[in-house]
């Protein structure tokens, strides 16, 4: 039987729809996700001394290392460009911004779930870092990892970026919307409020300490899709304490562990952070904004079979074969030890 489900954050909806779970499938398949873990005796462009397609040989580094990157969607030298003047033709040509690469370690062969805690304490300082340069400058910080082929990711080698600009992106202004208008009928955030009924109904709690939680979503649109809350009020991700951080580190390391352990491969996702807007934001009242992350993996039955947006999808609405519940079960079952160092 399906139902529709509410996505308060995103003002939208998703159909859930398991039956569907246990159709046929003689669609499209993926490579199966080991491209972090394979040897190459080429240096990959991302590692200490490789050779980037702009012909820049990348630095020796130790731990881990940000650079401009060689493709950037925003610079600070906008193309002034003829436009229509019609209200139908609106365009928006003074955008200016800055895109950064983070590499995560020199090793090629890691991942976030194969690196240790401190590794990920690194990159957490390293994010924050980067966010205390540019928070006066820009008004949106994206922080954004592509992990595997299956999500479009060129390059194995463990990284991720940041992209800054002066403007409000589509889903930072929608989700500005909803949080304010929540709290203005509440007077509380709502995914403070949202967080404290997962943690009383506990079925698509995957992970959680003493300073964050990870849930499937209730109205998660991705078979395996997770939100990262903190358990308390904070408005970006530079305001988490020493303590914080490497809490922050442990749990995210927990998924991913078991994320690569459920189909035993490297699994692949979308990641990204949003929290209060920075720029000119900082110095207006946010207290309605909660810091939070989401893992979006594409993998839905298989290490090959992923899912895809349909015509349906973009035409109507979104749809999902597997219960956010059933699908928190699964990773929750799954165990903290990666299934590459399981010696059984």
């Amino acid at each position: 039987m399906s139902h529709r489900r509410y996505n308060p954050l995103k003002d939208e909806w998703v159909i859930v729809s398991t039956d569907r779970i246990n159709r046929p499938w003689k669609g499209a398949t993926e490579k199966t996700e080991q491209g972090a873990f394979q040897k190459s005796e080429e240096i990959n462009p991302l590692a200490p001394g490789g050779i980037r397609a702009n012909g820049e040989v990348t630095p020796f580094y130790s731990n881990t290392l940000v650079f401009t990157n060689d493709f950037p969607v925003f610079t600070e030298d906008p193309k002034t460009e003829v436009h229509d003047e019609h209200e139908l033709f609106k365009s928006q040509h003074d955008i200016r911004g800055t895109c950064r690469v983070l590499c995560f370690h020199p090793d090629s062969e890691l991942s976030l779930a194969t690196m240790s805690t401190a590794q990920i304490v690194d990159v957490i300082a390293q994010w924050i870092e980067q966010m205390n340069e540019l928070r006066d400058k820009y008004e949106w910080i994206q922080i954004f990892e592509n992990k595997g082929a299956a999500v479009g990711c060129s390059n194995a080698h463990p990284h991720g970026q940041l992209w800054c600009m002066n403007y409000l992106p589509n889903e930072a202004t929608k989700k500005m919307e909803t949080q304010k208008r929540y709290y203005q009928s509440h007077e509380r955030p709502m995914l403070l409020d949202y967080l404290e009924q997962e943690r009383k109904k506990k079925e698509r709690v995957v992970v959680e300490n003493d300073h964050w939680t990870i849930v499937v979503p209730y109205w998660a649109y991705w078979p395996f899709e997770t939100l990262l809350l903190p358990n308390t009020h904070i408005l970006r991700l530079d305001d988490i304490t020493a303590e914080e951080r490497s809490s922050l580190a442990d749990i995210m390391k927990r998924l991913l562990v078991k994320y690569d352990n459920l189909f035993k491969c490297s699994f692949p996702y979308m990641f990204g952070w949003h929290g209060a807007p920075t720029g000119r934001y900082l110095d207006e009242r946010c207290e309605f904004w909660q810091l939070h992350a989401a893992y979006l993996p594409p993998l839905l039955r298989s290490a090959t079979v992923k899912k895809f947006m349909a015509a349906f999808e973009m035409h109507a609405e979104g749809q999902r074969d597997i219960s956010p519940e059933k699908a928190a079960q699964l990773l929750r079952d799954q165990s903290e030890v990666h299934y590459l160092d399981d010696g059984s």
